[in-house]
């Protein structure tokens, strides 16, 4: 994933910006970058890894040497960005969010006339974001090169860009898949993926990009250089997941989402008599929380927190590359309160069981604990297949996922074509794999909430929601 900030004002823009990007820091963990634009010095750049060290440590000392009246950031959990960029179309900076899918063949037919060249990474791959701009390039402009590039892109691209005439293009991905926002103040403009981050900066919400929108941003207007598209499939996971708790996307607040989400899936347990007796409701932190209030809310049992994450050291929502770290880490996180723990029955709610590796960890420190029932609850249908439009869920293979990779165990290559009715709980062979998941993860029972559940609970209209991960449909 990633996230970015932009601002263009009549006064100085750093601070905005440096906090600003600062509160995207939810969304990735690998890289982050900021460019500033003044008259004085041009465009001034800085990235750094933060793969072990939040954005603010890293970027603190640099403030110093900014100073400029527009300018943008990034989080990225993909390339190191913002790139600076000249070419006809002049000097600029541009910063992506996505997933380009046939990025080998887009390379290769820049390569074909044998002119054109792209800086290769360690790993042999090309930077996202330099084949982007290297997309738009071709066009007579920088609206009418984002046009192209979202056309030629399979998969999806969120673009900001900060031009030599301090000015900020923002370009919604074709399918709005993610939100781009625009706030106002008495100085200028911000753009951003999150209301909060310009709410705390003293921003009002001005105007949200509508799917393939792009709009060019100066101190005083925002201006239309393409109008929106007519579908939207803005990510359901927003909501469930990574979307952080005070933010509004399509007008439908995160925290309630997931209250009402909580609420859903507590009737239907007990509609479908499987409501546990159990003596505390409790949520994986952080972002399963709301949807356990919601459940110990509709169903009247007690909320507690068993646990708690320790962040002073590990205060990062994402987890190092490495699986073996990140159990580790994961591992440490946990501190447990055991008062709400030894000889207790427990009902916890996730937002979500990807891989299961960690849930695993997490059940036995539990149990370990002194636990005397676990009961697990995901806020979402079963994740079938991996994410190939914001690389949430990504993996190498769809295998990765704890859904997939049970559906083969149980009957090889004929469950794959049978994955709808494995999603479905009420079906012989939903009910078959959630019973298989519940045992080798070792909860006493296992629940998912619905495709439907879900869906009501986000509460737009059902078709404009990607819900790719669960169902496989575009």
């Amino acid at each position: 994933m990633g996230g970015f900030f932009g601002a263009v004002s009549k006064k100085d823009v750093v601070l905005d910006v440096f906090f600003g990007t600062d509160y995207h820091s939810h969304l990735g963990t690998k890289n982050a970058g900021m460019a500033i634009w003044s008259t004085e010095q041009a465009f001034q750049r800085q990235i750094h890894s933060i793969a072990n060290t939040p954005f603010r440590t890293k970027f603190e000392n640099d403030l110093q040497d900014f100073s400029g009246t527009s300018g943008i950031g990034c989080i990225s959990d993909s390339d190191p960005q913002p790139l600076l960029v000249r070419s006809h179309l002049g000097i600029y900076a541009i910063s992506t969010v996505g997933a380009v899918n046939n990025a080998e063949e887009l390379v290769n037919s820049y390569f074909a006339d044998h002119r054109h060249q792209f800086m290769a990474m360690s790993s042999g791959d090309v930077n996202t974001t330099e084949l982007v701009a290297a997309l738009i390039n071709e066009g007579e402009s920088i609206a009418d090169g984002i046009r192209r590039a979202q056309e030629l892109i399979k998969g999806s691209m969120t673009i900001l860009i900060l031009t030599s005439e301090g000015k900020i293009i923002a370009a919604r991905d074709k399918f709005g898949r993610l939100p781009v926002l625009v706030g106002r103040n008495d100085e200028g403009h911000c753009v951003s993926f999150e209301s909060f981050a310009y709410h705390k900066l003293g921003y009002t919400d001005a105007y949200e990009l509508g799917p393939g929108e792009i709009v060019c941003i100066d101190q005083e207007n925002i201006e239309s250089l393409q109008a929106p598209g007519s579908e939207m499939k803005i990510c359901g996971f927003l909501w469930t997941y990574y979307g952080y708790p005070n933010s509004n996307y399509e007008g439908r607040n995160v925290e309630l989402m997931r209250y009402e989400n909580g609420a859903l899936i507590a009737k239907q347990d007990m509609e479908n008599g499987n409501f546990p007796d159990v003596d505390f409701v409790a949520g994986v932190p952080d972002s399963g929380l709301p949807h356990a209030i919601g459940y110990a809310n509709y169903s009247h049992k007690p909320f507690a927190r068993p646990f708690v994450k320790y962040t002073p050291t590990w205060p990062r929502s994402f987890m190092p590359p490495n699986q073996s770290v990140r159990d580790q880490v994961a591992r440490m996180k946990q501190i447990p309160v055991p008062e709400l723990i030894k000889d207790k029955k427990l009902l916890f709610v996730d937002d979500s069981i990807v891989r299961g590796t960690q849930l695993q960890g997490t059940v036995d420190f539990l149990y370990e604990s002194g636990a005397k029932e676990v009961h697990m609850r995901s806020a979402c249908p079963p994740i079938m297949f991996s994410c190939k439009y914001l690389n949430f869920s990504r993996g190498n293979s769809d295998m990765d996922l704890i859904a997939r990779r049970t559906i083969q165990e149980l009957e090889g290559d004929e469950g794959q074509k049978h994955l709808e009715e494995y999603a479905d709980a009420s079906t012989e062979r939903g009910k078959c794999m959630l019973k298989t998941i519940c045992e080798k993860l070792g909860f006493d029972s296992l629940g998912y909430q619905s495709l439907d559940g879900v869906l009501e609970a986000i509460g737009i209209d059902r078709s404009k929601v990607c819900t790719y991960c669960w169902t496989g449909k575009e």
